[in-house]
């Protein structure tokens, strides 16, 4: 058996998440059905992490294991030919049978995009937030980096959160901020975005941290609720989750 490890992208917008779910459409079973066409085999598709329904992804890792001797570097072209136009196949690689996309991932970083002028992106409406309103960027600035270090989290992920323990890592959170050339901003807020960097990630916990970080923006929370927020252990005390269609999993980092 072959271990073959493969970076994608997707645009999440059609699809009911990651994971296989009975009678929705998913990114693994489209997978499995694609390599299913090319080797005859029914393979289990391992993800670096779960993706909820319409986030989407920049380069999610996932590995599987076959008996098909096609060569590492065919593997991408005859994916992408059986694969939808949505779902892309960056990169694939044969690696040792140790590896697992989820278990041995050692940092995870996601996105979340804010379109903060006047009107939408016709281009971008499906993989960033449109917010019209003004925002207070110095105070989301300030806020975000309250979320960096290692924290119990039960705050900011869903009450649906299946994870016994709810402490994670952030071992980055920053916001960026740039113009968008020829797009009519009143507010000047332009285009944000929200990285997250950590070991792991709970149950719409970037989604829920990015619509906490919002609130900060508009005035209804200021960045020194987010330490009283974290030590609250209590979902209540965070702003709204997010859209969905503004997330992305931007990149998957492992032990060289």
């Amino acid at each position: 058996m072959r271990n073959i490890r493969m970076t994608i992208g997707y645009d999440g917008t059609e699809y009911h998440g990651f994971q296989v779910q009975p009678g929705v459409p998913s990114i693994q079973a489209a997978l499995i059905e694609a390599i299913a066409a090319i080797t005859g085999e029914t393979v289990a598709v391992h993800g670096s992490g779960r993706t909820d329904a319409g986030v989407h992804a920049r380069a999610q890792v996932v590995n599987f294991e076959t008996s098909s001797r096609l060569p590492a570097d065919r593997w991408c072209q005859a994916l992408n030919a059986r694969l939808p136009n949505d779902i892309v196949v960056w990169k694939a690689e044969e690696v040792p049978l140790t590896f697992h996309a989820r278990k041995s991932s050692k940092r995870k970083t996601y996105c979340y995009t804010i379109n903060g002028n006047r009107y939408p992106d016709p281009l971008n409406r499906r993989t960033e937030f449109h917010h019209p309103g003004s925002l207070d960027v110095s105070a989301m600035r300030e806020a975000i980096r309250h979320l960096e270090g290692e924290h119990d989290f039960t705050s900011f992920c869903s009450v649906r959160a299946a994870s016994e323990s709810k402490v994670r890592t952030v071992y980055e959170a920053k916001l960026t901020q740039t113009a968008v050339e020829g797009m009519e901003s009143a507010t000047g807020v332009g285009r944000l975005r929200l990285f997250f960097t950590g070991n792991g990630f709970l149950y719409n916990m970037v989604r829920i941290m990015a619509g906490t970080l919002l609130a900060v923006g508009e005035g209804k929370l200021i960045a020194a609720d987010i330490p009283r927020i974290l030590q609250a252990r209590d979902r209540a005390m965070a702003g709204p989750t997010a859209k969905p269609y503004g997330l992305s999993l931007w990149s998957v980092e492992y032990e060289l």
